[in-house]
């Protein structure tokens, strides 16, 4: 069916882009402008269970990572015990200023299997399986199952990707006036409300077919992992959209609706998707649900890092993150990486909506990056960086790690927290693929894999690997 735009959406994004025109050239002539413009039309305030803390205006200067095992009083952290006290207090600040506040768990997460057949010549099996949950079981999400034929229970690794093979293609949303263009896009609303800019899902999404996903994956499962594929998207929409009140269009699709009480992100939605995959696996007789791995790349692999701190079940994977994922803010910036104000002028809608106050002061957050890696400990967790990702800052990303590794070595469990640079950019590859399972062959399964998980590239070795890939 052919999808028409209305005359009145494109003359409010005209009227919008003329309007900000002159910011723009502004910017342009003076890059090093940083903080947000003072005439960003402000999101509607959503009021949560948890209130208020303080703004940036009321917080201390912390130029070095806010220590992950001291308390809120200043109490040292010595023993488990009060480990998971610290760790209660830091999902609250990560929930309120860096990624919003999330629903609970609804508890009714229930899978129907609506297909399933044999792949690889029937060494393999995929299901599609249709979840249902939430209030009044009105929210839903199909994910795809591939398993090994024999054995098991089998070790999963949750993938967020596209629409598993034969999973039903939700509308989507339209992108923001000036998404992905570098602009601050909090200074535009529209064009039109969420229901008028719905555009038909599309067939094209995800892989062709089981078999040729499974072709694509084939070393995972003859590895003994099962593979679970679940659409991000059909979560929370990736947009920067606003409705004419100026609120995210976003929040008027697929999983918002139900929580309106709740303020959070983009990459929260993700990750809240993920944890009602977890509670569907944990009752799947093929799945051991105490070796549930999530992982995506980008900002998949920010919402994977999410997903693992907030969801003890979960061990984090998460690849080529860029900002806002594994590296610390106060380290970002050098080698032309991503950092907090970059991301908070192209996408605050993926963060809490009180992270975008601290655009030019990220010296005074009173958490980092840091404290989603802690917040996994003792479940094996690794980055899986690329050599020529210039978005993540290698650096940023040692910077978090030793701040993590103190929660670590309470459990005696410092291999655990572990690092892997591939020879790419950005991007997610069969060598990411690789060391993925091998670590996790080697810290959740205990097998004897020799190799190591806690080497950074040096300068040098960035340049090199930067002048090669010029050169191609």
């Amino acid at each position: 069916m052919e999808t028409r735009t209305r005359p009145w959406i494109i003359l409010a994004g005209a009227i919008s882009i003329l309007v900000q025109a002159p910011y723009f050239m502004a910017r342009a002539q003076n890059p090093s402008a940083s903080g947000p413009d003072p005439r960003e039309i402000p999101l509607p305030r959503i009021k949560t269970p948890m209130g208020s803390l303080p703004g940036v205006n009321q917080l201390p200067v912390h130029k070095d990572l806010p220590d992950v095992m001291a308390m809120d009083d200043g109490t040292r952290v010595t023993n488990r015990g009060q480990w998971e006290k610290r760790r209660e207090e830091m999902k609250r600040i990560l929930a309120y200023y860096a990624v919003g506040q999330m629903p609970p768990a609804p508890g009714n997460v229930k899978g129907k299997e609506t297909h399933s057949e044999a792949v690889l010549d029937g060494t393999a099996r995929y299901r599609l399986v249709h979840l249902t949950f939430g209030p009044m079981e009105k929210l839903s999400l199909d994910i795809g199952i591939f398993t090994p034929a024999q054995g098991g229970p089998f070790p999963a690794i949750i993938l967020q990707a596209g629409t598993p093979p034969g999973g039903t293609a939700l509308p989507r949303l339209p992108a923001g006036p000036n998404q992905g263009k570098g602009e601050d896009v909090l200074l535009m609303v529209g064009p039109g409300t969420a229901a008028a800019a719905s555009v038909p899902g599309t067939a094209g999404r995800g892989p062709a077919s089981a078999q040729s996903m499974a072709q694509q994956r084939a070393e995972v499962l003859r590895r003994g992992y099962a593979l679970v594929i679940f659409n991000p998207n059909d979560c929370a929409e990736d947009t920067t959209l606003r409705n004419s009140d100026g609120s995210w269009a976003f929040r008027s699709t697929r999983f918002f609706p139900a929580y309106p009480g709740y303020d959070w992100g983009i990459l929260a939605g993700w990750a809240w998707g993920a944890s009602r995959v977890a509670d569907y696996l944990e009752n799947d007789p093929a799945i051991d649900k105490t070796k549930l791995i999530i992982t995506g790349a980008s900002r998949n692999g920010k919402s994977s890092m999410i997903a693992a701190a907030f969801d003890e079940r979960l061990m984090g994977a998460p690849v080529v993150t860029g900002g806002g994922g594994i590296g610390a803010y106060r380290f970002a910036g050098p080698r032309r990486s991503e950092t907090l104000d970059i991301m908070q002028k192209k996408y605050p809608n993926w963060f809490s909506p009180n992270l975008h106050e601290f655009w030019g002061h990220r010296e005074k957050l009173p958490f980092d990056e840091h404290w989603f890696l802690a917040l996994a400990a003792p479940r094996p967790f690794i980055a899986l960086e690329g050599d020529t990702d210039t978005i993540s800052l290698p650096d940023a990303v040692r910077q978090s790690i030793l701040g993590a590794q103190p929660a670590y070595a309470l459990f005696n469990a410092r291999d655990r927290l572990g690092v892997n640079y591939a020879k790419h950019g950005h991007a997610f590859t069969d060598e990411d693929w690789t060391a993925m399972m091998d670590f996790f062959d080697k810290n959740l399964l205990g097998r004897k894999i020799d190799r190591t998980f806690d080497r950074f590239p040096t300068e040098k070795e960035l340049d090199e690997a930067a002048a090669a890939a010029a050169r191609k």
